[in-house]
């Protein structure tokens, strides 16, 4: 391809943001960066033509419903966004022979595992999110658009969006006592990490049927030991109080460990990824 015209939905999200930081790092990409007002990712006409008069040659599919436990009751909504909208990017991408990335989540583990998630394992999503999601995977794969993946990630944060990061130092700074759970186990991922990650493998992707990858930082941590990494680099002075999922009760089911495995990724595109409390210093 020539020119390399990315659509960038969801680009008002913590990773359509950080995609737009990264533009002027990647002049051989031309960008269109849309949100829920400037184009309903939902009606397949309306993307179809979006698509055609800006030549676009890639998708990137970070649009998402993400409010965890609000789908729980909006089930209708989050299957719209999750699961309906990426069957209509995969159609067009098929029909037009053009590049589809779409982002997944660690929430189609059940959370059961002891050790890290590789892209074989069956998923089993316990909550709407997860399911949600799920069948967006699903829907994409069957549809089946050539040179196209699927990227899940975990426990994203970023400088842009609402995220743990910032819910923290904004309580750290607020109170000097917070209870924090201890035992879901999993990995942070800087937003940033993963739209470079993704900006970099693009011209690789070369597969016939869609491909699935895992993509996290590093290392592993519980939402606990977050927290405390946090209020260390900030020099904030809080009491942490390590508590289990039972005593904070959500309406939506979390995944008690969802740790991915990144290896193939790493081998397929030769990228590194950095460790998560090396990014989380970078963020802060």
């Amino acid at each position: 391809m020539n020119n390399i015209n990315i659509l960038v939905t969801g680009g008002n999200g913590q990773l359509g943001s950080e995609l737009k930081e990264l533009e002027i790092k990647f002049p051989q990409y031309h960008f269109v960066f849309t949100d829920v007002e400037m184009l309903d990712i939902c009606n397949h006409q309306a993307v179809a033509s979006f698509i055609e008069v800006n030549q676009i040659t890639t998708i990137i599919n970070c649009a998402a419903y993400t409010a965890v436990d609000k789908a729980e009751e909006q089930f209708e909504l989050a299957d719209k966004i999750n699961h309906l909208a990426v069957a209509n990017f995969a159609q067009i991408a098929r029909d037009k022979n053009i590049q589809l990335v779409h982002i997944s989540t660690d929430y189609v583990f059940d959370g059961t595992s002891h050790k890290p998630y590789t892209e074989t394992v069956t998923p089993n999503p316990r909550s709407v999110y997860g399911k949600t999601k799920l069948d967006g995977e699903l829907a994409m794969q069957k549809i089946n658009p050539k040179n196209s993946i699927i990227i899940r990630t975990s426990w994203v944060y970023s400088q842009f969006g609402n995220n743990f990061v910032k819910t923290m130092l904004r309580l750290g700074k607020a109170h000097k006592k917070l209870s924090v759970v201890a035992d879901q186990i999993g990995t942070p991922t800087n937003a940033a990490d993963l739209a470079k990650a993704i900006l970099t493998i693009l011209p690789k992707i070369n597969n016939k049927t869609v491909d699935l990858f895992h993509y996290s930082n590093e290392g592993i941590c519980s939402w606990y030991d977050f927290a405390n990494t946090i209020f260390q680099i900030e020099g904030l002075s809080v009491r942490l109080t390590p508590i289990e999922t039972k005593d904070y009760p959500t309406p939506a089911e979390r995944p008690f460990y969802s740790v991915l495995n990144k290896r193939k990724i790493k081998e397929v595109y030769k990228i590194t990824i950095p460790y998560w409390r090396d990014s989380l210093i970078s963020v802060l």
